[in-house]
């Protein structure tokens, strides 16, 4: 059998003999004419001594490594890694050297086993249908629709009772009295205006007293105040609204105009006074250091 060529070589490529290769013989002792070929290994070696490549060139060109080249010029295709592997270092390496590397292919297999395209695809794939197994598989999908719907149906539900909560009338609760923590409804009362927060006795004690000090609270009602000092320069022309208070001080007098003298609390020069007159009553008071006294 000859191996073939490469057409970039020329035709003298080493035979059996010039490889160094002996006779192989049979069981018997005698010649086996059926084994008259030279092993792979030594094609390969004698090629790349003809082409007068070293191994380690023929490593560098063919990135096969030293030793691998080394155990297949010596037939011994183990370290390959497996048939695939060594399938495509006979070809690098009989490229390298200038011979027909198919032939050499053909020849390993043909004695290992035959070509991989000659195996039935049953044999190297099994292509059936994937089974899956739907009982223990978890439904994902379902489970995340579920729980997406309880979230919204919680919000529904937490907003439905921020809206109808507190009475449970649906109109806006008022705020229940204090101590009617006792879960039972508590009888309706009628809602009444807390009173203004007293003044500071300390804040008013603390006023000089060679000076006029008056204080104004609004207790149930707003009333219109004008407040002018001594030098008739305005302090202060507004309303003052129901818990508010205005403060006034001066040297000789406070001269004040109340529109809704009932409503407003009086306190001057650290004493309280008391409203300063009946409910929707126009008031002018004027008032001087020391013992508060209206002039």
């Amino acid at each position: 059998m000859t191996i073939g060529k490469s057409p970039d070589r020329d035709n003298r490529r080493p035979t059996a003999d010039q490889a160094g290769a002996e006779p192989v013989l049979s069981v018997s002792g005698e010649p086996d004419p059926a084994a008259d070929t030279v092993s792979i290994g030594r094609v390969l070696s004698a090629a790349r001594i003809e082409a007068g490549l070293t191994v380690d060139q023929i490593s560098a060109s063919t990135r096969v490594r030293v030793p691998i080249v080394h155990a297949i010029e010596g037939d011994d295709f183990d370290r390959c890694g497996g048939d695939f592997y060594a399938r495509g270092h006979i070809r690098s390496i009989a490229r390298a050297v200038g011979i027909d590397g198919d032939i050499l292919v053909a020849r390993y297999d043909a004695a290992h086993g035959g070509a991989p395209e000659t195996k039935r695809p049953s044999q190297l794939l099994d292509t059936g249908p994937i089974r899956v197994n739907d009982r223990r598989r978890p439904n994902w999908t379902a489970a995340m629709v579920a729980a997406i719907f309880a979230v919204v149906a919680l919000i529904g539900f937490n907003l439905v009772n921020g809206h109808t909560g507190g009475t449970g009338t649906g109109s806006a609760s008022a705020p229940l009295p204090s101590g009617s923590g006792t879960g039972t409804t508590a009888p309706e009362v009628p809602v009444v205006q807390p009173p203004a927060p007293a003044p500071s006795v300390a804040a008013i004690a603390a006023a000089p007293a060679d000076k006029v000090t008056v204080k104004l609270v609004a207790e149930k009602d707003a009333s219109w105040v004008s407040a002018v000092d001594g030098s008739g320069k305005s302090l202060y022309q507004n309303n003052i609204e129901p818990g508010q208070d205005q403060t006034f001080t001066d040297g000789k007098q406070i001269k004040l105009v109340i529109g809704n003298a009932g409503a407003v609390h009086v306190f001057v020069n650290g004493k309280d006074l008391g409203p300063a007159g009946k409910d929707g009553q126009v008031v002018h008071v004027t008032y001087t250091p020391g013992d508060p006294q209206a002039g």
